[in-house]
């Protein structure tokens, strides 16, 4: 229990540091984004049809979508939290593996995608454009640092958001259960509360936090090892 608190008490510091960043803002719709595209994405595996996807300032957003069987909005509402968590363990997976220029390829990809298929208000796209220059920017970059910055500035704004966003569901289930999104249309679509959901999502967003500090921290680890070795051994050879 004690890992759950120390995981809890870093989101919530990650969450206060990150706001603190310039530009930090812009960066949080790519947790809606991911969001929307995982609600997309399971609705044309159902073999629904995707309207389009709208992305808002407030980091909000919403996808538009149609399918044949009611029971098909069960697993598309559950879509959008649980692979928006689901992605932040991939983005520390891949930066333990030293991966991250493929991570920056990952996440432009998905933001092309978007735009090029589902993105259709002016706001959306705009943001959209933006990220993948930005991001084909900083690949090109000469400076390393810089990218390493710039990739976990990303991994872990989506990190706190895919908490954030889940704990805010709760709030909303118990204030006002029908305005409350996925959560909503799961409680329409089985009986079973709003509230249920929005803990169930959080529950899973903060499982996936747990894995994806673990991954950080363990790659910190293994570099500073590895720092030290290559020291230990650089004064070894000088005494020889």
């Amino acid at each position: 229990m004690n890992k759950w608190w120390k995981t809890i008490a870093f989101i919530a510091g990650a969450a206060i540091l990150t706001r603190w960043i310039p530009f930090s803002s812009f960066f949080r719709n790519v947790d809606t984004l991911v969001h929307e595209f995982g609600h997309a994405i399971v609705t044309l595996i159902l073999s629904g049809k995707v309207q389009y996807i709208h992305l808002f300032a407030d980091h909000s957003g919403v996808t538009y979508s149609s399918v044949a069987h009611s029971w098909r909005f069960i697993p598309i509402s559950l879509a959008g939290y649980i692979i928006s968590a689901l992605f932040t363990v991939l983005l520390f997976y891949m930066y333990s593996r030293g991966k991250q220029q493929a991570g920056l390829i990952t996440v432009t990809v998905l933001a092309l995608a978007s735009v090029l298929f589902f993105v259709r208000n002016s706001f959306g796209v705009t943001w959209c454009i933006g990220f993948i220059a930005l991001n084909a920017t900083i690949y090109f970059a000469p400076w390393r640092w810089l990218r390493d910055f710039y990739y976990l500035l990303v991994a872990f704004i989506c990190l706190v958001e895919s908490v954030l966003g889940p704990l805010f569901l709760v709030v909303a289930s118990i204030q006002q259960p029908a305005q409350a999104g996925d959560a909503a249309n799961l409680s329409e679509a089985t009986l079973i509360p709003a509230v249920f959901w929005s803990l169930l999502f959080t529950v899973v967003a903060i499982a996936c936090a747990r894995v994806a500090m673990g991954l950080f921290f363990h790659s910190n680890r293994r570099s500073a090892a590895g720092t030290r070795s290559a020291f230990e051994r650089s004064k070894y050879a000088r005494r020889m």
